[in-house]
């Protein structure tokens, strides 16, 4: 069967495949230097998924396939998630996106470019990572995939807090297979079309070329309402309703992003003799996606709008116009002239308004195109003394480029463009690895064996820069006024009111809803780093198995460290083995968290963007506000479990896992940015005043404690093989310390409950007269997030999956399905005084019905679909 972790104590996959006991024996190649390991007998825990039962879900995003599979894998839907809709941070067992290492045939597999800075639910448990982009990785490639529930930086290196992900490639050399799917959600949006080839072929007459690729084309969704704002609009000024964005469905889209591309993997091998071979590895991809953004309205609200706050008593909201449509004065102050000095402008009827170019407000689209290229080559063998060696260097980029559409700069008035390129973010990595291995003998009931080894990397991260109005204050940012009191003569404006002070009008600098790269900031950072371990395993006797690991790692950025780590499996009987873990670990900050420098916008409650800047600890904006230099995550791991095996087809596992982080790097809260700040710190100017500051830093530390448990049962009904699996899994993450200028309450809270607690998954694969039949239930315990919608409990939700498939003549199968078969949402949003709800739209003020984040299942809602597979 696909899924083997049958003496895991991880999280176990949603559903079985075929059945089959070859897998139960694959050979693991995580957590271990040995080759004679399988998931039955390894200390650590570990799940093997097998090619067949990833290429069965119904997604090409290998983020949900995973997510469809492992119980303890979360990651959200990001809907109006700025860049982090185009890449998106995964969580294992409630820990960050970097903190776990992902692998390509045993080999590290590269970083995204993109760093998380956009704040909220949807970046909760990972903001500030930089971590690989999965979704890079087609299905069809894989032939197995193992998941080690350890952590593992004495083995393989800095983020392998949480555990390690490996993705080994198919290797045949022979073979081919297409795949075709279409499918759709219930609600009718959301065509998806995925088509995936993969061949297997001889190399001369002692290697093999494997090669996979996929193209894919996921529709836009839409699981929000229109604002509020743009339904006063449309009823008042009904001429003009049809130039609303997206009329006459909503003026902003909460739902999943349109998304295509393709990508390609090439594995393959040649033995130079009976004991040499060279191998190489080869991924690209590109991926294009298009995000909608939140709509600027040229309006507010003309009288006040009834709203449900949850208090019970009778309210009103008034949503007002967006500050980009204030009126933009254009007469400069005249050359020369004492009482209006140059800078200032004359307050008169000479005025820009930009409802000229967008007469009904206007929605930006948010643009991310990644590139992706990784390659390893190597040389791998065993001499006749036992020994072994694998060399290899790897080479990898991955790049995003980020542009936006149907926007505007506001502070360059008339001369605003209305499309903009931000700049591309880049990572670039080398890699050199060395690994040994040596069989000692020493009258143990098997060799001790020794393993050693040695990496070199160097990484880089570049940003580019954009378009000059894309991160520029224009003009028109700050307009002190002035008025004519007669000929030639001028004095300053003042408002109205008690107190009237001398008025100015301003307007936010860059592009309306993201902010692009200066040449200033432009730049590249490198890191280098060096690394050494070794390593011991046996087993002492038939039913003791023991093995250490231990590492030192050097970094030019911050210096050294050592870490180790302790595992051992004792066999109390044929029918019940216990394992222990004990380890320490880190987690070294990328060049991207040590240089990132960004620009997003945020919405104040009024409906004014806000420029919120994120920069590196060096730039002296972060250091204006006490920013100090970063250090690593430290961390500590301890897991223990059982393996229950009473009848040969019946497995029962449970393993307890403790996992504490010291130091984790993440995004301070914001610092509000004042004139005096700007007089202080010029270059807080790309902000501007009323803007937002924070910086990256080493924030807060964590402990997750959790328990994975999996039973599975294999028999017979009327004579046809029956697989039945429970798989279930707890995870708790609590914040032990933090500094609050590093990290708030709101996200505290949100670290310790955006998640379940309880996950299980209860699955059946049946096989009968040519078709194979899989259903599987998911349950999901409650969760709730402060930085979105304080005050608010989602309830526990079930949902259900179901595939039947039919084979004909062994080459042609013919599959139909539905992901969340009963069509199960999230809980609506509940009227609070944070998040009311408008009657006249049934959303709160910016269209939301559901959950921006989706939840641990996602909105859209139910999902049908159909596949046709041939294999030769």
């Amino acid at each position: 069967m696909a899924y083997a972790s049958l003496a895991s104590a991880a999280d176990a996959p949603a559903a079985p495949a075929e059945p089959s006991a070859t897998e139960v024996d694959t050979v693991i190649v995580l957590g271990t230097r040995r080759t004679d390991r399988s998931v039955v007998d390894s200390p650590s825990p570990i799940d093997v998924f097998g090619g067949e039962e990833l290429a069965r879900q119904p997604a090409a995003d290998m983020l949900d396939v995973v997510k469809n599979l492992v119980p303890s894998f979360y990651v959200p839907q990001n809907t109006i998630s700025d860049a982090s809709t185009f890449v998106r941070a995964p969580s294992l067992r409630g820990l960050g996106a970097d903190q776990v290492l992902v692998m390509i045939n045993g080999k590290r597999y590269n970083r995204s470019a993109l760093v998380q800075v956009v704040t909220g639910g949807d970046t909760a448990l990972s903001l500030g990572a930089q971590a690989v982009d999965l979704s890079m990785i087609p299905s069809i490639a894989v032939k197995n995939l193992q998941i080690l529930r350890d952590g593992a930086t004495a083995q393989y290196g800095s983020d392998a807090i949480g555990g390690v992900i490996n993705y080994g490639l198919r290797d045949s050399d022979s073979g081919f297979e297409a795949q075709a799917r279409y499918g759709q959600t219930y609600a009718g949006d959301g065509e998806s079309y995925q088509f995936a080839v993969n061949a297997g072929f001889k190399l001369f007459d002692s290697g093999f070329v494997n090669v996979s690729g996929e193209y894919f084309d996921d529709g836009e969704t839409s699981r929000g309402a229109t604002r509020p704002i743009a339904a006063v609009f449309a009823a008042n000024n009904p001429a003009l309703a049809n130039q609303l964005p997206n009329y006459p469905g909503p003026a902003q889209i909460w739902g999943s992003s349109p998304t295509n591309g393709y990508k390609l993997f090439l594995n393959s091998a040649y033995d130079v003799s009976d004991n040499t071979s060279i191998y190489l590895t080869a991924n690209v991809g590109h991926r294009e996606a298009d995000q909608s953004f939140n709509y600027r309205s040229p309006i507010s609200a003309p009288t006040p709008l009834a709203i449900d706050n949850g208090t019970g008593t009778p309210a009103t909201g008034s949503p007002g116009r967006n500050g980009s449509f204030a009126p933009i004065y254009l007469t400069p102050c005249p050359v020369g002239n004492a009482t209006c000095p140059a800078g200032g402008f004359v307050k008169d009827g000479n005025t820009f308004s930009f409802t000229s170019i967008y007469p009904a407000g206007f929605t930006p689209r948010f643009q991310g195109e990644v590139e992706q290229f990784y390659g390893t080559m190597g040389v791998k063998g065993k001499a006749d003394s036992g020994l072994t060696y694998d060399l290899s260097a790897t080479v990898a980029k991955n790049s995003l480029d980020l542009a936006m559409t149907q926007s505007l700069n506001a502070s360059f008035g008339p001369n605003s463009q209305t499309s903009f390129k931000f700049g591309k973010l880049i990572q670039r990595e080398t890699n050199l690895n060395l690994d040994l291995t040596y069989p000692l003998e020493v009258g143990f009931a098997s060799p001790i064996t020794l393993s050693g080894g040695a990496e070199f990397r160097h990484e880089e991260y570049e940003q580019t820069a954009g378009d000059l109005q894309s991160y520029a204050a224009g003009p028109y940012a700050v307009q002190p006024l002035y008025v004519q009191v007669s000929p030639g003569v001028y004095t300053r404006s003042l408002t109205t009111g008690a107190n009237p002070v001398a008025e100015s009008a301003s307007q936010s600098p860059g592009a309306s809803g993201y902010g692009g790269t200066s040449p200033a900031s432009a730049k590249t950072t490198t890191q280098s780093n060096y690394g050494i371990y070794v390593g011991a395993e046996t087993d002492v006797t038939e039913a003791f198995t023991v093995g250490v690991a231990g590492r030192y790692e050097d970094y030019d950025t911050f210096g050294d460290t050592v870490v180790g780590k302790v595992n051992a499996l004792y066999k109390v009987s044929d029918m019940f083995s216990v394992r222990g873990t004990v380890g320490t670990g880190f987690h070294a900050p990328s060049p991207g968290q040590s240089a990132t420098e960004i620009l997003t916008t945020a919405f104040s409650p009024g409906g004014d963007q806000v420029q919120t800047g994120t920069y590196p600890v060096t730039s002296a904006i972060a250091q204006y506000f006490g920013a100090k230099t970063l250090t690593p995550e430290e961390s500590t791991n301890y897991g223990v479990g059982f393996i229950f095996n009473p009848i040969s087809n019946l497995t029962l596992t449970v393993d307890g896992y403790f996992i504490k982080v010291k130091d984790r790097i993440s995004i301070t809260s914001t610092f509000d940015v004042t004139a005096a700040n700007i007089i202080a710190q010029p270059a807080l100017a790309a902000v501007g005043e009323g803007g937002a500051v924070a910086y990256f830093t080493n924030g807060f530390d964590t402990e997750t404690k959790g328990i994975d448990a999996v039973a599975s049962y294999r028999t017979e009904l009327l004579d046809n093989p029956l697989i039945l699996t429970l798989a279930y899994s707890y995870n708790k993450s609590e914040v032990t310390k933090s500094d609050p200028v590093a990290i708030g309450p709101d996200r505290i809270y949100d670290i310790e409950h955006i998640t379940p607690k309880h996950r299980a998954n209860l699955s059946a694969s049946y096989e009968i007269a040519g078709f194979m039949i899989n259903a599987r239930g998911n349950y999901y315990s409650k969760w709730s997030t402060n930085q979105d919608y304080p005050g608010q409990t989602f309830g526990a939700k079930v949902t259900a999956d179901l595939d039947i498939s039919y084979t004909v003549a062994e080459k042609y199968t013919v599959t139909v399905g539905a992901n969340n078969l009963f069509d199960e949402y999230p809980d609506k949003l509940a009227p609070t005084v944070a998040n009311p709800i408008y009657a006249i739209t049934g959303s709160t003020a910016d269209g939301q019905i559901y959950p921006r984040s989706g939840g641990p299942f996602g909105m859209n809602g139910g999902f049908w679909y159909a596949r046709l597979k041939v294999k030769y």
